[in-house]
């Protein structure tokens, strides 16, 4: 499966994503003061920075975390008390309890969901810059241009070009858009750019301002390990199976290890994220059944996924994930240092601005919930005094008129029930 074109993210993702291409395009121009314009390095450099860039969001978010980790066992005993009951009294109750867990620690049911939303829409966006880099790196687009400008008119709808658009699964493309070759040029191999060359010999003489042939410098530019990085490690497999010339046995291997390290290393990481939390059985909590499947499926559908996108986006997993074990390490070390007390302390403090910034007092940040949970209790203390004042009292009655009606007689006797019927009688005599 050939990726579609992308050409630029529009929507909310458009300037996100042209903020990372402008990180990217940096990048290439730093690595290439030194005489090195590799994409594939440049992937592995993005990504070290992006980690460093979103680091304190998952310092919060693994914060955030590691109090939820010592909120649940309140949570789970509000949850099993309301068990079962779905009346309108009840479920306010229990919204209302665990409102009041929330600000006892300082947070809020929202809190740790703030980091995950934020770093979204950049996760999103990172994966449309590595799906097309010339779309957003403008020094790797300017060879691009260079032989665009040296095709003759028309040649969309020559034999060869239509037929490499049929290849990578682009036929209906609208190739009178520019930035749509590109596309299709980034995704070619060097036996496609000769096949190019051959049909349009204009294109095999560019020459870049640096003085490098244009074909050449793309070529190199999208090597890494000796392989292509707009390639899919699928299609490197097939090529290899059916014993195609250009593939190795070492260029198959390679295309089989990335998918495979993606997985591995995103399962590690993701072991090493939750072994700083308290563990706890999946009857205690259910939710932690889920979370052990999805640790153990994600990283599978990610080696899934990644034997048919291109290997560049492969590589950006995999090192993703080999950062993310070192960043995770280090977080693991700090948050065994962090006092629970002093995080909440900090965390009533921050709450306690936000609402005088509102001009709320802050002695109350931690009352809201509980004054009306308390509200409630004496409620329902009332309610129920006087369900057994009203059963006390009927108790009362029936015990008085069981008297009154087997005085002088005794009782359950052929005597007494008479009796009973002659002083019923008396009592209700008009």
């Amino acid at each position: 499966m050939d990726v579609l074109v992308l050409t630029k993210a529009g929507g909310i993702l458009g300037p996100v994503a042209q903020v990372l291409g402008w990180i990217m395009e940096a990048l290439f121009r730093f690595t290439s003061t030194f005489g090195v314009m590799n994409i594939g390095l440049c992937i592995i450099l993005f990504t070290l920075v992006m980690k460093l860039l979103m680091l304190p969001l998952t310092l919060k978010q693994q914060k955030s975390s590691k109090l939820m980790s010592v909120m649940q066992p309140e949570l789970q005993a509000i949850q099993k008390k309301y068990k079962g009951k779905n009346d309108n009294d009840s479920m306010m109750r229990m919204n209302v309890e665990t409102k009041a867990v929330y600000e006892k620690y300082g947070t809020s049911m929202t809190g740790g969901c703030l980091p995950l939303l934020i770093q979204l829409p950049i996760m999103l966006a990172l994966y449309r810059v590595m799906y097309n880099i010339p779309a957003y790196v403008s020094s790797v687009r300017n060879y691009f241009d260079l032989i665009i400008a040296k095709l003759p008119t028309g040649f969309a709808s020559s034999e060869v070009f239509t037929g490499l658009a049929e290849t990578h699964n682009l036929a209906s493309v609208d190739y009178s858009n520019m930035d749509k070759v590109v596309d299709l040029l980034y995704k070619l191999t060097d036996k496609q750019w000769g096949e190019l060359a051959a049909v349009f010999p204009d294109i095999a003489g560019v020459v870049s301002s640096a003085g490098e042939n244009a074909i050449d410098a793309i070529n190199n530019m999208q090597q890494f390990l000796g392989m292509n990085i707009t390639y899919t490690p699928f299609n490197v497999l097939r090529e290899f199976m059916v014993g195609g010339s250009e593939v190795s046995f070492v260029m198959a291997l390679i295309a089989l290890m990335i998918p495979v390290l993606s997985g591995l290393t995103q399962w590690y990481s993701t072991k090493l994220m939750t072994s700083v939390q308290p563990q706890t059985s999946d009857e205690e909590n259910p939710s932690a059944a889920m979370m052990k499947s999805m640790n153990i499926y994600m990283p599978m559908m990610s080696v899934v996924f990644c034997f048919s996108f291109p290997l560049g986006i492969g590589l950006y997993w995999v090192a993703s994930s080999v950062l993310q074990v070192i960043q995770q390490i280090g977080v693991n070390f700090y948050l065994r240092k962090v006092d629970v007390d002093e995080l909440i302390r900090q965390n009533v403090e921050k709450a306690n601005k936000k609402r005088e910034r509102k001009g709320l007092p802050p002695e109350k940040v931690n009352m809201n919930a509980s004054q009306t949970l308390k509200a409630m209790e004496e409620a329902e203390k009332k309610a129920e005094s006087a369900r057994a004042d009203k059963i006390a009292r009927s108790r009362e009655i029936a015990k008085e008129s069981t008297a009154y009606y087997n005085q002088d007689a005794k009782p359950g006797s052929l005597a007494a029930k008479a009796n009973m019927v002659q002083k019923y009688n008396e009592r209700h005599k008009k």
